[in-house]
């Protein structure tokens, strides 16, 4: 089991514990575990075969260290499967809802309500209201939560399905004889969600590798098991899918299975104006294959370059591929800088000069600390005098750490009004600005927007963060004219930000592809507020490629020098406020 999948476990068994009213020290001491095990460099599978190694871990003792030997070794631990019994997984999940805490979840499981279906029921009915600690308020509250679960139902985020759909594919590579494995579908063309997991795999003895498929740790039901083809669901709810196809056929299968659908049809169209026929199996002429052992084969006789499938979504990039004029798309090497960092002077986990060494080891060439301004005061936002403060913080580390530039930057709130919750001489000492929404998430569409386009027209503005302030499948984005937004960007020489939290991916790819139009320049960061969400990059780039952008749409791609002319260069020729 990876660190991430013994991590999961922990914030299980801690919520389940918490729903039961355990002591909280013991709930307390579950999800800190599950904390530094998520945020180790290291597989916890080799601490685990040296003795004493977990117990030097802070936070975790004797005891701690012997549940999770077992969950390596076993994929549980005894506590684990106590508590399952007695609050069952679908119980705990209710936690995930808004408005929904251990204490409701205790209040409804006494009653009977064990899952998402029979809460709805019970809402809807208007059962929960005279609950203790419930009310007509709260009743509503938690069937918007429903409703709002329900649009993202059976889609699983695409950093959460990452390390599993890997670890099984790695899985079927190990079985001898097979030469290939992919991974298709929409995790392919890297969707923010997906609904299923598409495997291939060519090669190797069929029950062998239908063996190795269906024995992963993670498998919670076997739904078919064949030759050619096997079908499983996870215990996360996620299906899985393995198909075993043969070489020749290889490229054409992951060019069906990797879709978009729309795509596909244009493709068929194609392959039939030729008078072929177009399948999983191949590109034909009647009896002949025409084409289908790799994919840059079937595109070839198609007469078009190999498309990444980022863009196979039949928003014209067939024609571009046609005329050779596809986009050279970002890659993650691309990017010099990660320009959105938080550390423990607000709300972040790590020290300023923790989070500079680990960028700079990353091979950064520059970065930019950016702390939260004052109206988070759960966050203990910065204020004029505090960012005096940081400018000695930051000369200091640039001195401890040499090999990267620091910017000092600040993520500044955009206040109800649109006003920066920062004073002139506070911006004035700072080379990086973002500005973002954090609260009155609510405001009507025309007060939203023109609090917006106030903020972008601020002089001291560099870039607009995370610009919808979605969670993807808590929140939605907020109510915002974005061509007005984009368009005002444009104006006053602002970037856009495409924040690669992976719950946030904002801005997602068709706002990316509209801010693209405009001539909008783009900057990718990760937002990190711990060092384990440095690696988060990557999901940021994915949007970043299915909008089609390439290293001259992201500033972040610059050379530090580069980068501070053309920070200059933008700003001298925005227009006045």
């Amino acid at each position: 089991m990876n660190n991430t999948d013994i991590a999961r476990i922990l914030h299980r068994l801690a919520t389940m514990l918490e729903i039961e009213a355990a002591n909280p020290f013991r709930v307390r001491a579950y999800r800190e575990a599950a904390r530094v095990l998520d945020s180790l460099t290291e597989p916890v599978a080799s601490l685990v075969e040296e003795a004493g190694r977990l117990e030097k871990l802070p936070g975790i003792g004797k005891d701690l260290a012997a549940k999770i030997r077992d969950i390596v070794r076993t994929g549980t631990t005894q506590v684990y499967e106590e508590m399952k019994a007695r609050v069952p997984i679908e119980v705990a999940a209710l936690t995930a809802l808004q408005n929904m805490g251990p204490k409701r979840v205790k209040t409804l499981l006494d009653r009977g309500i064990r899952n998402l279906e029979e809460l709805e029921q019970a809402a809807r009915a208007g059962q929960l209201a005279a609950l203790p600690g419930f009310g007509e308020v709260t009743q509503m509250k938690i069937i918007q939560a429903i409703e709002s679960a329900r649009r993202e139902s059976g889609r699983t985020r695409l950093s959460e399905a990452w390390p599993v759909a890997h670890a099984i594919a790695d899985r079927v590579r190990t079985v001898e004889g097979v030469t290939q494995v992919e991974i298709a579908g929409s995790f392919r063309r890297r969707k923010e969600t997906i609904g299923d997991l598409d495997i291939l795999a060519c090669g190797g003895a069929p029950d062998a590798v239908m063996e190795a498929f269906t024995t992963h740790y993670e498998v919670a039901e076997i739904k078919a098991r064949g030759a050619s083809k096997s079908s499983l669901q996870l215990a996360s709810g996620l299906q899985v899918d393995l198909r075993l196809v043969p070489p020749e056929s290889f490229g054409a299968a992951m060019l069906y299975f990797t879709g978009s659908k729309q795509h596909n049809i244009e493709l068929r169209r194609i392959a039939l104006d030729k008078g072929w026929s177009l399948n999983e199996y191949g590109l034909t002429e009647k009896d002949r294959q025409v084409a289908g052992r790799t994919e840059e084969e079937v595109f070839r006789a198609l007469g078009m370059e190999w498309i990444p499938p980022e863009l196979r979504e039949a928003q014209g990039e067939i024609r571009l591929a046609q005329e050779g004029r596809l986009p050279r798309l970002i890659e993650l090497g691309d990017l010099r800088a990660d320009l959105h960092i938080h550390t423990d002077r607000t709300d972040g986990r790590e020290s300023l000069e923790t989070m500079v060494r680990a960028l700079r080891d990353k091979g950064y060439a520059y970065c930019a600390i950016t702390d939260h301004s004052k109206s988070l005061t759960m966050a203990f936002g910065f204020d004029t005098e505090r960012v005096r403060q940081s400018v000695q913080e930051i000369a200091a580390v640039r001195e401890a750490v040499p090999g990267i530039e620091v910017l000092h930057g600040l993520e500044v709130d955009i206040l109800a009004d649109g006003a920066l919750d920062l004073d002139e001489e506070g911006l004035a000492l700072l080379d990086w600005v973002i500005v973002s929404l954090h609260s009155r998430l609510k405001q009507p569409r025309e007060e939203m927007t023109a609090r917006v386009l106030k903020a972008l027209a601020h002089p001291a503005v560099h870039v607009m963060g995370h610009p919808t302030a979605r969670m993807i499948g808590s929140r939605e984005p907020v109510e915002l004219d974005m061509e007005a937004v984009l368009d005002q960007a444009a104006r006053h020489g602002a970037m856009m930000e495409i924040n690669a939290q992976p719950h946030r991916i904002d801005l997602n790819d068709l706002n990316a592809r509209m801010a693209k139009e405009r001539g909008i320049k783009m900057v990718i960061d990760t937002d990190s507020h711990r060092l384990r969400e440095l690696d988060y990059m990557q999901y940021g780039v994915f949007a970043a490629r299915r909008a089609g952008l390439t290293k001259d749409d992201v500033l972040n791609t610059l050379p530090y020098d580069a980068f501070r002319a053309a920070l200059a260069e933008r700003r001298s020729r925005s227009a006045p406020s």
